[in-house]
């Protein structure tokens, strides 16, 4: 690490607060907590999440953080406010009233099939469907996808989601924290973890600048340098980094 001085940025769902049936069950332990709150007083610490700003700060519980909502299409932090791709709001509200649709016409078969619309993506959670039913749903939201040019698929651990098609991502969100941060890379060593798929943009981001640890049970292809099993592990490691900055 040398003389640089640590700037952490965290997803949520997965990394410190386990993956849940619904959204709302994934509530932070109180050791993540606490690990968050020690760093926080020790270094920059954001939070990097493809969920809507508000609903991740009121799930983090912390205060004088930065959060960065719908994978960094919103941002918020002390003296940072930024919106990207408020011009395709329509874009979304109309593709979220037409999968609503068909996923009505499947009746009884999208039972499980949940759609949670956010300010700037919607997302489609399928953990809860029938396994039978998934590559119709999956089908439905590319071909929806591939009728509205202005927005496009992504994919993560039993979810779909439709959001503004640019060039924008949790990497882009993490660089622009960054700069707008004053964080230069002379000074600054950026950490990244994550789990899933949107996570692995970040990853390559940081590449040759800072370190991705990807958080995941069994070791898969990624761009992060290291791993951690599962979110008890991610708590370890946070406090180890709060001890080695307390001692410097």
């Amino acid at each position: 690490m040398g003389d640089r001085r640590p700037a952490l940025f965290l997803d949520y769902d997965g990394t410190l607060a386990p993956i849940a049936a619904s959204p709302e069950l994934a509530v932070l332990d109180e050791s993540a907590r606490a690990a968050v709150r020690r760093l926080a007083a020790l270094c920059t610490v954001a939070f990097v999440s493809g969920r809507d700003l508000d609903d991740l700060t009121a799930m983090v519980g912390l205060e004088g953080l930065i959060y960065a909502g719908s994978h960094g299409f919103d941002m918020r932090g002390p003296g940072l406010r930024t919106q990207i791709g408020l011009e395709y709001l329509s874009d979304l509200e109309m593709a979220d009233g037409d999968l609503r649709t068909q996923l009505a016409d499947l009746g009884g078969a999208a039972r499980g099939v949940l759609v949670e619309r956010k300010r700037f993506a919607i997302a489609i959670h399928t953990r809860q469907a029938s396994p039978a039913i998934k590559p119709a749903v999956t089908d439905m939201v590319r071909a929806l996808a591939a009728s509205q040019p202005r927005l496009r698929a992504t994919g993560g651990k039993e979810l779909l989601e439709l959001r503004p098609n640019m060039p924008w991502d949790k990497g882009q969100a993490v660089l622009a924290l960054l700069d707008a941060l004053g964080l230069d890379e002379a000074g600054t060593l950026p950490f990244y973890l994550g789990d899933d798929e949107t996570d692995e943009d970040a990853f390559q981001a940081l590449v040759g600048r800072g370190i991705g640890i990807r958080v995941m049970e069994r070791p898969e292809p990624t761009a992060a340098t290291w791993r951690l099993r599962d979110p008890a592990e991610a708590v370890v490691f946070l406090n180890r980094l709060a001890d080695w900055l307390a001692d410097r």
